[in-house]
């Protein structure tokens, strides 16, 4: 279809048109060609954006690295955003040195500020496991005017080291903190908790706790809640349950600013014997949410940390007091109960809980709490299940699943050799404009021909070639076998030339 251009171009509607194009490849030379047909025009940095994703999107690393130095030759005005994107790009496709060496040029780059593009690489080279390298870059990088914060990336490293069981390290990371100028932040410390009181530091710990007393806590929040449970939920752990009572008073009063007749109210009788470890650890949960004040902040935060561990019941039960208090659950409890649920292979109460559940509290089901179910899941019989409940929730009003849900349908339809019904996901995904990787597409294509279906497998391969993707070899194979098997060797000439005029 002909392009049809404007009287007088602005980067808005170019914007549009390239969004509007199937193939990347087209978009990229209909960008190209603007600044031709306009001699007056220029590119800006949100419509480089956008083309910079369209081709990241769709693999073309080569063309999108000379697009991203074309816009440095233009000395256009960008934002950090557009590296993110790019950075997340190359190390998707396993590109890390390129999103590296990216990161490196940005100050050659109309860019004043890539703060997000240093903690998105940072992130990216931690979990990975490449520490030496992302020291390295934090050193070359932290105190440039460029990087407006650095308690992030010094987050990661300690959540490294604690995963590694070097809590010790960790804690020296957070001591420096004070003498390079930044402040701890919340997550400074609950990465660091959970690190030491999975590594039995529990005298450091403590000290940890009394040191967020003064900082952070002095007029009681309640996201704070976290942290204090880690530590208890520990000291209980290891029988030291006097010494957890003694600290959660301290908590109630210093920490959380509770009123005195709530402190003063502890039923300390089920902790002399200490048999009911357990029922120990849901008294002092539920002193917590008591003591602090009642907000929704609270009480999302303890429920996600819960479900997060795998204690469902115990989410369970703060989500209905939060309830009875008057406070809805929100979306991010929700998709931490699933993601819970999933990952121990209660999918029928995962989708419960996304059908009814969420309904009866007046939260819309979004793609993303679907996305959360699908992968968790572990095992692939369950993909029937989450399909059914996905077709019946697309037929509520507001409900769109994203790309990425259907894509990983696709992919898991794909694995199982349901092969017409991913044909069937394929039509969704055409009707709103979501183009699968090629590797779904040759997937799909050969499993078709496998069953016979060479009407679909031919229209899943021209609509494969009219977005400059490249079958692999393997898939005209299947294709040549299926014709010839069907005796229709005229047919496949014809459809051979047609693809190759597209």
């Amino acid at each position: 279809m002909a392009t049809r251009w404007p009287r007088v171009l602005t980067p808005t509607y170019l914007s549009q048109i390239i969004r509007t194009q199937k193939n990347p490849l087209k978009a990229l030379e209909i960008f190209n060609y603007a600044k031709t047909k306009y001699p007056n025009y220029s590119h800006n940095g949100p419509v480089y954006a956008n083309m910079i994703t369209i081709l990241g999107d769709s693999g073309r690393m080569k063309e999108m690295r000379d697009l991203i130095e074309q816009m440095r030759v233009d000395s256009c005005e960008c934002k950090d955003s557009i590296f993110v994107s790019a950075i997340k790009t190359y190390a998707k496709a396993g590109m890390l040195d390129e999103a590296v060496s990216l990161y490196k040029e940005i100050p050659r780059f109309n860019c004043v500020n890539w703060t997000e593009s240093f903690n998105t690489l940072m992130e990216i080279m931690v979990n990975k496991d490449r520490l030496e390298s992302a020291y390295r870059l934090f050193v070359e990088s932290s105190c440039g005017w460029a990087v407006k914060s650095r308690v992030p990336a010094l987050n990661l490293f300690m959540y490294a080291l604690c995963r590694k069981g070097r809590s010790d390290l960790a804690l020296r990371i957070f001591q420096e903190m004070d003498f390079q100028g930044c402040y701890p932040n919340k997550d400074s410390y609950l990465i660091l908790m959970k690190g030491l009181c999975h590594d039995r530091r529990l005298h450091e710990a403590t000290h940890l706790l009394y040191s967020m007393f003064w900082r952070i806590s002095q007029k009681g929040n309640g996201e704070d809640i976290i942290v204090y449970r880690t530590l208890l939920d520990a000291l209980c752990d290891e029988g030291k349950f006097e010494e957890a009572m003694e600290i959660l008073g301290k908590i109630l009063r210093k920490g959380l600013k509770a009123p005195k007749r709530l402190y003063n109210r502890l039923d300390l009788s089920q902790c002399r014997d200490g048999k009911d470890i357990e029922g120990i650890k849901h008294l002092i949960h539920e002193a917590l949410i008591r003591g602090s004040v009642p907000s929704l902040v609270s009480y999302t935060a303890m429920a996600v940390d819960l479900y997060s561990e795998g204690n469902i019941d115990e989410a369970d039960k703060v989500t209905i007091e939060m309830q009875k208090k008057g406070f809805k659950p929100t979306h991010t409890i929700f998709e931490a109960k699933v993601a819970a649920l999933s990952k121990v292979s209660k999918v029928d109460e995962a989708i419960k809980a996304i059908e009814e559940d969420m309904v009866e509290a007046n939260c819309l089901p979004t793609a993303r709490v679907y996305t959360t179910l699908l992968k968790s899941l572990h095992d692939l019989g369950f993909v029937t299940a989450v399909l059914v409940s996905l077709n019946k929730m697309s037929k509520t009003a507001g409900f769109n699943a994203d790309k990425e849900t259907y894509c990983i349908m696709l992919e898991m339809l794909c694995h199982e050799r349901r092969y017409l019904e991913a044909s069937k996901i394929m039509e969704k995904m055409s009707h709103k404009s979501y183009w699968p990787c090629e590797k779904s597409y040759n997937s799909l294509i050969k499993g078709l021909c496998c069953l016979g279906r060479q009407y679909e497998a031919v229209m899943w391969l021209e609509d494969m070639i009219s977005q400059g993707k490249l079958p692999e070899v393997s898939v005209w194979y299947s294709l040549t076998s299926l014709f010839c098997a069907s005796g229709k060797m005229k047919v496949c000439n014809e459809t051979f030339n047609s693809l190759t005029s597209l």
